[in-house]
């Protein structure tokens, strides 16, 4: 039987940064993961490889519609898809053995199987036992899908399987606006496939800044894809290689139906947390399934959890920064998140980003507050990448100036939104960024003009 300080149940974003840091600390640690290959649903089957199929096929579209604008002629290039299928898997490769170096480096012991939680203090994988002073649960969570509507992975799909589908479709139908949805509706629909998104709600990305939304979705649909709001998905008819899905208007009760080679179930994700005997050793958990915790404790002494096994966003950042702070927490150093400043990033094209509150939040608290905005058609570097639509978005306290929450949709946007999560962090007011010299050209002006217009006005608008 071995013995460690502390053994992180999960690799993923959570589990292998807790554990890292854990080890950066001191602690004698070991993770559990019996994936195959560390790095979690993000790595392996989410963040990355979607991210990489998101470079591909925006790549083609820039060859297809803007090369010609710039002087680059030529034969616009074809879809293998199968060599951007090898692409996307090497590029998961690349980051998921870069994880076993870390570990190695950092002397953290990866105990490969499945996990399961005999007594306090004792984590059993496979035959094996190991005891350790502290537990840590970073299971994450696995997609949801609707009542009667079976996902098999290969015409009914999750996004695991939206992923390494055999070719690219003809037709697909995504049920769920939400961030996965759009993000492979959309690669999809650059590569050729006639999308359409149905979202019960009526809004896309519900939680989002409602202006911000609304320019999403008109941009969205400029760019060929037909999203049905306000629609409940009634059931979906799969055969061997089509599908039918019927769904119902609110509006109405009108019942419709979509015919499509592939359906993308994207209606969210749930806490993952099978198998690990929760039940038996008296883990208290939140009606929706998550395990409750008290600055990661959870009710057992002994046993923390994080990510997205937890209350808050499913979001990998967040999970990272749990991670870092319950390994922190454990080696008796204090520990702490902000989540009032967790960014979050759709990764459209053109891509939005936001931190902290929103316009319809603000107004729900009754907080007094201005607005400043700034296009980036009045951005010259974004106008000079064909990027010129969207505008960068900032809320700031009406009498102390300082920042409350900053939306943005346009060029770069998911990297843009550091800046004010470093502002925000400090407290910063609006001035403050206004005051800041950014150079000159860069999209990044885009955030001072903004800055700028929560005060005298935008220079260049």
């Amino acid at each position: 039987m071995a013995e460690y300080d502390v053994i992180v149940i999960g690799g993923g974003p959570g589990g292998y940064v807790c554990a890292i840091r854990a080890a950066q600390l001191g602690l004698k640690t070991a993770c559990v993961e019996g994936r195959g290959a560390l790095g979690g649903t993000c790595l392996n089957v989410g963040c990355i490889p979607s991210k990489a199929l998101l470079h591909a096929s925006h790549s083609l579209h820039e060859a297809e519609h803007n090369f010609a604008k710039m002087g680059l002629k030529g034969k616009s290039p074809s879809v293998d898809w199968a060599e951007m299928q090898a692409y996307k898997d090497d590029v998961v490769a690349q980051n998921t053995k870069g994880i076993e170096f870390l570990f190695k480096k950092n002397k953290v012991d990866w105990i490969k199987g499945w996990a399961s939680i005999p007594e306090a203090g004792q984590v059993k994988v496979g035959d094996e036992s190991h005891s350790a002073r502290n537990i840590v649960i970073a299971t994450g969570s696995e997609a949801t899908s609707l009542p009667g509507v079976e996902i098999d992975e290969k015409v009914v799909v999750s996004s695991t399987g939206a992923l390494s589908l055999p070719r690219v479709p003809k037709k697909m139908v995504v049920i769920g606006a939400g961030v996965i949805g759009l993000e492979l509706g959309s690669v999809y629909a650059r590569l050729g496939t006639q999308v359409t998104v149905v979202e019960y709600l009526d809004q896309v990305t519900p939680g989002m800044d409602d202006e911000i939304a609304k320019t999403l979705l008109r941009t969205l649909k400029k760019q060929g894809l037909e999203i049905i709001l306000g629609a409940a998905v009634q059931g979906v008819d799969a055969k061997k290689t089509k599908a039918t899905v019927s769904y119902k208007l609110r509006k109405d009760d009108s019942e419709h139906t979509l015919d499509a080679d592939v359906v993308l179930v994207a209606t969210g994700r749930k806490p993952f947390s099978d198998g690990l005997g929760l039940d038996a050793l008296g883990v208290k958990m939140t009606p929706r399934g998550q395990i409750a915790t008290d600055h990661w404790q959870t009710s057992v002494p002994g046993i923390w959890a994080l990510g997205d096994v937890t209350e808050g966003p499913m979001l990998a950042h967040k999970a990272e920064d749990e991670g870092m702070a319950v390994a922190e927490s454990i080696a008796g150093q204090a520990g702490h998140v902000n989540y009032d400043v967790i960014p979050g990033v759709i990764y459209t094209s053109p891509e939005v980003a936001a931190v902290g509150k929103t316009e319809e939040q603000l107004k729900e608290q009754g907080r007094a507050y201005k607005v400043g905005k700034f296009s980036f058609m009045g951005n010259g570097r974004a106008k000079a990448m064909f990027a010129g639509e969207g505008f960068v978005k900032i809320l700031a306290d009406k009498q102390t100036d300082r920042i409350l929450g900053v939306h943005i949709i346009g060029p770069s946007a998911g990297d843009l939104i550091h800046e004010a999560c470093v502002a925000m962090e400090f407290g910063a007011a609006a001035e403050d960024l206004a005051r800041t010299c950014h150079a000159h050209p860069t999209v990044s002006e885009a955030v001072r003009e903004a800055a700028l217009a929560c005060g005298d006005g935008a220079i260049h608008a």
